[in-house]
Formats: C-alpha cells, sequence, structure tokens
C-alpha cells in the first residue's frame, strides 16, 4: 500500500528535532559516558565514596591509588539483585513498567606484597575488578484522544488517527573489567594506575502506536530504529592519596576518555526500500577528575567525601552529517559531568555498618523544544530536565568480619526525574514514524514524564589471607 505522510493540526512549522532519535542522545550519556557503575557490598553502600580510604578492589572506580592502602591480599564475589521502575505519565495517565535482573555483578581481588622492612616502598599491590550492570530499561507513555488527519499529496483526507501510546526500550549490558597497581610509599603517600576494559550490548527500539478510523492499531518505528550495538572500550587512570595528618588524608585522580568503538546495525525505512544497515562509530566520553578527603576519626570510624568533574564532552569521530550534528549537539547542550558522593562506616568489634549519599547533576542545559500540550495543540517550551534528569543515591549496609572470611549486604535507591520526548520527525530528512501503511512525520514532540527508581540490594562474600 503506499505510504502517505501525516498532518498534524495545529501544527508550527517550526521543529527541535534532529536527524539524531532521542535513544541515541540519551545512551551517548547513560551508557558510553556514564561513570557510576556498581561494585562490592561495602562500595555500593557508601554510594561509591571511597576514594581516599581505598582497601577494596572497587577503588578502582574511583581512584587507583586505594589499592596501595591494602596491608592484605582478598578475593571476592557479590550477587545483584536489581529491581529498575519507570512510571511514565503524559495527560493524566500513569504507566508503571518495573524489571527485575539477579547477577554476580561483581567480582574482585588484591594481592598484596609487602616490600623489604628497609624500604620506604611498604607495599606493592595488584588488583583485579570486574563489574557488570543490566541496560535494560522500558518506558511506556500512555495514549490520549488527539485526533490527527492523514491527507495525501493533494490535501485529501484519507484517515483520522489518535495516538494510542509510545515506548523507549532498551535491553542489554554493560561490562568493565579494571587492572591496577598500588603502592605505599612510607605509610603517608599511595600512588595508583589503572586500566580500564569496558564493553556494552545493547538493543533499543523507540515505538508508536496510532488507532484509526476503523478502530485497528498499529505500530510505528522510528527512522533508524531499532537499533543494535556492540561496543568496546578502553580508558586509564592514575591517582595519588596523602596523609596529611594521622586522620586526614587527600586524593586526587583523573580518568581518560573512554575510546569506544561501535558496530550498529540499524533499519531504515524508504532508502529507497526498507532495509537493515551497519556502520561504525567511534566516540570518546569526557575525561574525569576526581579529588577525594577523608577523616578517620579512629580504626572504628572513618568518612570520605568524592568530587567528580568532567572536563571534557562526549565527541564522536565524524565520518559524516550525522556525527557532525551529534557533536553540535552535545557541544551546545551539554554540561560538563558533575557528581558528590559521601559515605563513612563504623566498625563495632567484628561488626561494620556504612552509610552514604550520592548527588549526580544533570547533564544537559535547559532545552527549548516544539512540543503538543494534551489539547493538541503546539508551542515552544523551555525543559530543564529533557533527555535526563539530576540522580540521588542513598545507600546503606552492613558486615561481618569472620578474620579470614568476611560477608557484606546493602542497599542502594538510585533516583531521577526527566522529559521525555517523542514523535518529532521531519518528512524533509525522512525521520519520521514508519509503518506498512502511513509515515508519521510531526513537526511538535510529545513530552511525558518519566520517575525512574532503582532499589538494588547486594550480598558479597569475600575471603582474606
Amino acid at each position: 500500500m503506499i505510504k502517505n505522510s501525516l498532518t498534524v493540526l495545529s501544527l508550527s512549522v517550526a521543529y527541535f528535532a534532529n536527524a539524531q532519535d532521542v535513544s541515541t542522545i540519551k545512551n551517548t550519556t547513560e551508557v558510553y559516558s556514564n561513570s557510576s557503575i556498581n561494585g562490592s557490598s561495602k562500595f555500593n553502600a557508601m554510594a561509591g565514596s571511597i576514594g581516599a580510604l581505598g582497601g577494596d578492589a572497587s577503588v578502582l572506580n574511583s581512584n587507583p591509588a586505594g589499592i596501595g592502602v591494602s596491608i592484605a591480599s582478598e578475593v571476592s564475589g557479590t550477587l545483584f539483585i536489581e529491581s529498575n521502575k519507570n512510571t511514565t505519565s503524559y495527560a493524566g495517565k500513569t504507566l508503571d513498567y518495573k524489571i527485575n535482573n539477579t547477577d554476580l555483578g561483581n567480582t574482585g581481588g588484591i594481592a598484596a606484597f609487602q616490600m623489604n622492612p628497609s624500604s620506604a616502598w611498604k607495599f606493592v599491590n595488584v588488583a583485579v575488578n570486574y563489574s557488570n550492570k543490566s541496560l535494560d530499561d522500558y518506558s511506556e507513555t500512555p495514549g490520549n484522544n488527539i485526533i490527527y488527519e492523514i491527507n495525501d499529496a493533494d490535501g485529501v483526507l484519507l484517515d483520522e488517527l489518535s495516538f494510542a501510546g509510545h515506548a523507549y526500550n532498551r535491553f542489554g549490558n554493560l561490562s568493565k573489567t579494571q587492572i591496577g597497581v598500588g603502592g605505599n610509599y612510607d605509610n603517608r603517600i599511595y600512588v595508583g594506575a589503572g586500566l580500564n576494559f569496558h564493553n556494552a550490548v545493547l538493543d533499543q527500539y523507540d515505538t508508536a502506536a496510532f488507532t484509526d478510523n476503523s478502530n485497528n492499531t498499529d505500530t510505528y518505528n522510528k527512522q533508524y530504529t531499532p537499533f543494535s550495538e556492540s561496543s568496546s572500550g578502553f580508558s586509564a587512570s592514575v591517582g595519588i592519596i596523602g596523609k596529611i595528618s594521622p586522620e586526614f588524608r587527600l586524593g586526587a585522580s583523573l580518568e581518560t576518555p573512554t575510546w569506544w568503538n561501535i558496530s550498529r546495525i540499524y533499519s531504515e525505512y524508504e532508502n529507497p526500500v526498507d532495509g537493515t544497515y551497519t556502520e561504525d562509530r567511534r566516540l570518546s566520553s569526557p575525561m574525569k577528575a576526581t579529588v577525594s578527603a577523608a577523616y578517620v576519626a579512629s580504626k572504628n570510624f572513618a568518612i570520605n567525601v568524592d568530587y567528580t568533574l568532567g572536563i571534557t564532552k562526549s565527541k564522536y569521530k565524524v565520518y559524516g552529517p550525522a556525527e557532525t550534528e551529534l557533536n553540535n549537539f552535545f557541544s551546545d547542550s551539554s554540561k560538563n559531568i558533575s557528581e558528590v558522593k559521601v559515605g563513612a562506616e563504623y566498625r563495632f568489634s567484628d561488626f561494620r555498618l556504612r552509610g552514604g549519599y550520592g548527588f549526580s547533576s544533570n547533564p544537559f542545559d535547559a532545552a527549548g523544544i516544539n512540543s503538543v500540550s494534551d489539547s493538541g495543540a503546539s508551542s515552544n517550551s523551555t525543559y530543564d530536565n529533557l533527555y535526563a534528569g539530576k540522580s540521588n543515591t542513598i545507600g546503606a549496609g552492613i558486615g561481618y568480619d569472620f578474620k579470614s572470611f568476611y560477608i557484606d549486604a546493602a542497599y542502594q535507591n538510585v533516583s531521577s526525574e526527566y522529559k521525555s520526548p517523542f514523535l518529532q520527525g521531519s518528512s524533509d530528512a525522512n525521520t519520521g514514524y514508519f509503518s506498512n501503511q502511513y509515515i508519521v512525520n510531526s513537526d511538535a514532540a510529545i513530552v511525558s514524564n518519566v520517575k525512574n527508581k532503582k532499589d538494588n540490594f547486594f550480598i558479597t562474600l569475600g575471603w582474606k589471607f
């Protein structure tokens, strides 16, 4: 059947969207530029804030110098029990969707080597840490009763559609393997370096549904979706920790950009026929600097603060107009990554109590977009949390040390809220939504509100030797 473009009543000719779908923008930030990957239960309970304390293989995520703090070898494994819930609201309606995953999310170990007693170098340690997390994420926007007209090239009415809903659906996995070396100089200065190997595999869908006059509902795919990506990346890090006094420590670390090689398989419609195509992309994620401070009041209590700042922005190697467009977007509309984390541990005999809090700023500037209201009218609106929003992390945990063995448990709550735009596409650039019958090109986006909440539990078993 001949496809026909959709004309939306009362829409402005100005539109914000470009040829890149929203999924690519979000994945560049959430998957390829996101430094928050979980580790051991201790690390997670303290919201990842152990940069100047060290003593755990997961410290490679913040400051490899923390490897030098260890005075005993150990290995551990951590079970992840994760729950990811999206509550999506639009036009007075709300849909909830929850994804649960259980996996061996972290394994790590430190081999501690004590040096000659006459040497100022007390220990030189080697660490290996592996973490992975699910990328599964599903957000479904409910439909409403707004009617859209389908006209042919001469303006003759062919059909009327009502918006029946939309879904962003991503599933996959992100992993990070780290190898680090840390040294202890005179029990006052700790230095370290690490190599980080990243891998990501994902499938991404961006679909809308419309119901016609015959009460038949059809699914429409965004141009260039669904797509699959298989990616590998590399980064390196260096760090230092210094004891200012027996109780007070300062630390600093620097992680290079992650240089990603991304292999993509994507769908394209009417080029001149529907088909599946492949391409390779190269991306460098932001370089990050972290400063840390820790106060060790006694052997029973310690508190740590980490602050991480992105000092570059995401940038694609340019092979054509698509990468140029993405780079312009991130250069003009993204912010430098900013994250602060606070964590504390209290020891009572062989028991451990831990807690932490983390805050990540919105990675994007406020942005204006031509959007559709609940009544169907369009206007330019500005959102301060378009695509992504600020994130809050609360952690808590307990542990017990059996001398040679230990067991830790932790809980994390991670929450964020953002505006999710979709349905915008240009007939000139051929970037609308496609079905077997019609093409939906809309100058204005529908924007729903998404509240994301993650409730994660972790159990770690470790052996010291």
